[in-house]
């Protein structure tokens, strides 16, 4: 797909990675839908000065009805729904005997639901359009688990299974489903680990490093632009889980 004109509706876009990718979408000439619930004007503006445009919708994609709502802003802003990227997500860590429920069902209705809320409402314009790529964001935790991650890796398992079935229901009418796995990533949620826990990270990354926002979002752009690619993972973790 050419990104020029395209509209780009990503989630959790107004820091981090989604930020990194909704930039990244924008230098390709695609017009930026910055999802999240709470969008500083900077980053707007951020964007615009990349000679796009862009509009913040303040929504909590857990929500089934602020999903749709976020999505019709976007189609109606535009007049299309081109690149859908779930990226908003949280983290409740702890371990399996200690974790509350709640804990539990926050991290499952955010990162779970919210991404079949998106891709519900999303996919209907999409289907109307016989094209669209639809981008979700998983984790190396949801191929290999992590110890403290039960919930967060559960949430990121369930997202594979619904990239892989969404791209066998849409793949027909030209729409492609794809996930990104990222391992290690320098984020505010990364930042705050310990120096140990860190250098216990790094060594298990053939690279030697620690992603960057950025490094998501080419990935995020390749799936885009490729349209014969479809229900596939990629992990984006300097070789930290290799399959």
């Amino acid at each position: 797909m050419d990104l020029k004109g395209k509209t780009a509706l990503i989630t959790g876009s107004s820091r981090g990675i989604g930020f990194a990718i909704a930039k990244a979408f924008a230098e390709k000439g695609a017009n930026i839908v910055i999802n999240d619930i709470k969008i500083p004007d900077e980053a707007i503006e951020e964007i615009k000065a990349l000679g796009v445009d862009c509009i913040g919708v303040v929504a909590d994609i857990s929500d089934f009805e602020q999903a749709e709502s976020l999505v019709k802003a976007a189609k109606d802003k535009f007049g299309t729904v081109d690149v859908v990227v779930n990226n908003a997500g949280i983290t409740r860590d702890g371990l399996l005997l200690r974790m509350k429920e709640k804990d539990f069902d926050d991290v499952i209705r955010i990162n779970l639901k919210g991404t079949f809320n998106v891709i519900k409402h999303a996919s209907k314009i999409m289907l109307k359009q016989r094209r669209g790529a639809i981008i979700n964001l998983s984790s190396v935790v949801g191929l290999s688990g992590n110890i403290g991650q039960l919930n967060y890796s559960a949430s990121k398992a369930g997202v594979l299974g619904i990239t892989k079935t969404a791209a066998r229901e849409l793949g027909s009418r030209g729409i492609t489903c794809n996930a990104i796995a990222p391992g290690f990533i320098k984020t505010a949620m990364t930042d705050v680990l310990s120096d140990e826990v860190k250098a216990n990270m790094l060594a298990g990354i053939p690279l030697g490093r620690q992603g960057l926002p950025e490094d998501v979002a080419k990935v995020a752009v390749f799936f885009a632009e490729n349209d014969y690619i479809t229900g596939q993972v990629l992990n984006c973790d300097g070789g930290m889980v290799m399959q």
